[in-house]
Parts: C-alpha cells; sequence; structure tokens
C-alpha cells in the first residue's frame, strides 16, 4: 500500500519536503488525487465551506495523521468519528497568532477610535470631527489565553493599556502574571473596557457570550470576537447593540459568513470584519515551514507537534 500524503499546497511549490512520501495536491476539488484508503497524512484545505474537508475522512482507513492549517479543530470535529482508531489530530499552532493578533488590534483601535465612522464621513465629504475613547488606561480581558491570546496582548503592551486581565478553561500562571478560569468570569467583567474572545469553540464555549455575561459588561464596553461565530449568541448581543450600551467588532459570526440583510450589519456600534484573522500573506510561509517540519517529524518517526488529540484515546 501507497504511503499517500495529502496536501492542499502544490508539493512542487514547498521547498524541503522529505522524501518518501507520494505527495498528492487535493484543495477540496470534487474528484479525489488518488484513493483515499492510500492515505497516511491528511493535510486539511484551508477555509473551505460545507463540510467540504471532512468528505474524505469515510474512506481514510489508514491515515496516521491529521493536520489542519488553522488554530481550531471544530470544522473537523465532526469527522473523527469516522476515522480509525489511534489517529493524531494536529493544529496549526505557530501559523496564525501574528497575523490574528494585528487584526485583534487593529479592530479594537478602529472600533474605540471611530475610524468606520470615519470612512462613512469621508465618503460624504464630511470632517467628523470630536473626542473618542483610547485605548490607553483602559481595562482589557482576554478570554480564551492560549497561544494567540498570548500574542495578543503581546501586541498590547505598547498601547500602555492600564490592565490585561487573562481568562482560560483553567487557572496558571505566566511570566505576565495570573491566568483566571472561566468560573471567574461573572465577577472580571464589570470592570473590563475592551473584551477580546480567542477561545476555541468548544462545548463549554459554544455561547459562552450569552444576554448575563453581556449584562455584566460595563456600560460602552467594547466586545471583539476574533474566535468562533458560535461563541458569542447573536441575539444577546444584538439587543445589547441596538440599545446603544456595549459596542461590538466581530471578525467572525454566527451565522458565517454573514447573509445579506442580517440585522448585524445594520446594528449600530458594530465593525464587521470577513473572517481575516487568518489568510494574510504571513500565512502560507508559515504553513509551509510547519509541514516541512511536521512531515520531517512523521517520516523519521519523531514526535508530532501540536497533538490535539488522538482518536479512541
Amino acid at each position: 500500500m501507497t504511503a499517500d500524503v495529502w496536501l492542499p499546497i502544490p508539493p512542487g511549490e514547498i521547498e524541503g519536503l522529505p522524501e518518501g512520501p507520494a505527495y498528492r495536491y487535493w484543495n477540496g476539488e470534487e474528484d479525489f488525487p488518488a484513493d483515499p484508503a492510500d492515505c497516511a497524512f491528511y493535510v486539511v484545505p484551508y477555509m473551505k465551506p460545507g463540510g467540504i474537508e471532512i468528505r474524505p475522512l469515510p474512506r481514510m482507513r489508514s491515515v496516521q495523521v491529521v493536520q489542519t492549517l488553522s488554530a481550531g479543530i471544530d470544522h473537523v470535529e465532526p469527522g473523527l468519528g469516522d476515522l480509525p482508531a489511534g489517529v493524531r489530530l494536529c493544529n496549526a499552532r505557530g501559523v496564525h497568532e501574528a497575523s490574528t493578533a494585528e487584526l485583534t488590534l487593529t479592530l479594537v483601535l478602529a472600533s474605540l477610535r471611530g475610524v468606520p465612522d470615519f470612512v462613512r464621513a469621508q465618503d460624504r465629504g464630511e470632517w467628523l470631527g470630536g473626542f473618542r475613547p483610547a485605548l490607553a488606561d483602559r481595562n482589557v480581558l482576554i478570554v480564551g489565553y492560549g497561544s494567540i491570546g498570548a500574542a495578543i496582548e503581546d501586541r498590547l503592551v505598547p498601547f500602555e493599556v492600564a490592565r490585561v486581565v487573562r481568562v482560560a478553561r483553567s487557572a496558571r500562571t505566566t511570566a505576565r502574571g495570573p491566568v483566571h478560569p472561566l468560573t471567574e468570569l461573572p465577577a472580571l467583567l464589570p470592570e473590563a473596557d475592551v473584551v477580546i474572545l480567542s477561545t476555541p469553540l468548544t462545548e463549554a464555549t459554544r455561547g459562552l457570550v450569552n444576554a448575563d455575561f453581556l449584562a455584566r459588561m460595563k456600560d460602552g464596553a467594547l466586545l471583539v470576537n476574533v474566535a468562533r461565530g458560535p461563541v458569542v449568541d447573536t441575539k444577546a448581543l444584538l439587543a445589547e447593540l441596538e440599545s446603544g450600551r456595549l459596542t461590538a467588532a466581530l471578525d467572525v459570526t454566527d451565522p458565517e459568513p454573514l447573509p445579506p440583510g442580517h440585522p448585524l450589519w445594520q446594528a449600530p456600534g458594530v465593525l464587521v470584519s470577513p473572517h481575516a484573522g487568518g489568510p494574510t500573506s504571513a500565512f502560507l510561509p508559515r504553513a509551509e515551514r510547519l509541514l516541512v517540519d511536521q512531515l520531517t517529524r512523521f517520516v523519521n518517526r519523531e514526535p508530532l507537534r501540536n497533538v490535539i488529540l488522538t482518536t479512541g484515546g
């Protein structure tokens, strides 16, 4: 049986791939490049709609590794039950931190300083002056303090924020200070001027930002979501936006893509970007470096990086 590796990037464009496997290019097209049963290492196509990436999984009876090119794994989780036991699922930690953190700061600053209003005023030929909130001296709460959350804090520090509070699934201590558990969120939310969501989508975080969560945020606070759309209850958020009590910057939405005519498009105080945190010029070279490293480890039977779970375990 041939040990195939399926790649969503043409293998001839990736410098340094180890010799040995048969490399097959598949980026979600209707036809498979080879028999999925021969695939040993499957690199999931990036940002494909409608479950395309899990379509070959039921036929991948010999696969040993499923590697995503995203930080989250929620898009492949529905297909994991079709895999044999012992398959390692790896994410793309190290690929998206910089670009997602860049966008996060862009959304925070644009929202606080009123950049969308300036753009609309420019279209009208109107000079729109006045005072706006600054990021300096503000309290920022980061919900989801993995590698992306830490990268966001790295970029917040030069902006002279008053305080960064970190929250994750469980408590721990970092070089920058404590990380609070999710159970402490109710007590932490009222002090935050900016709440940034960078948590993975799990059963524990789905709908985490509900009416009660939003009600605990202080008047005038900004909610920024660079995590996943379903972390936020859209109906509850709309109620707060339409009242004018809160503002929001959303790189992800529920539903996504946000359909024409959805009330979020016209809600006051909201800035929407089209899930743009990861796809930047930084993506491809970092993704290729990750794949070369992972495949070299795989061929040499060395421990893989970024193993999130093993099926059947």
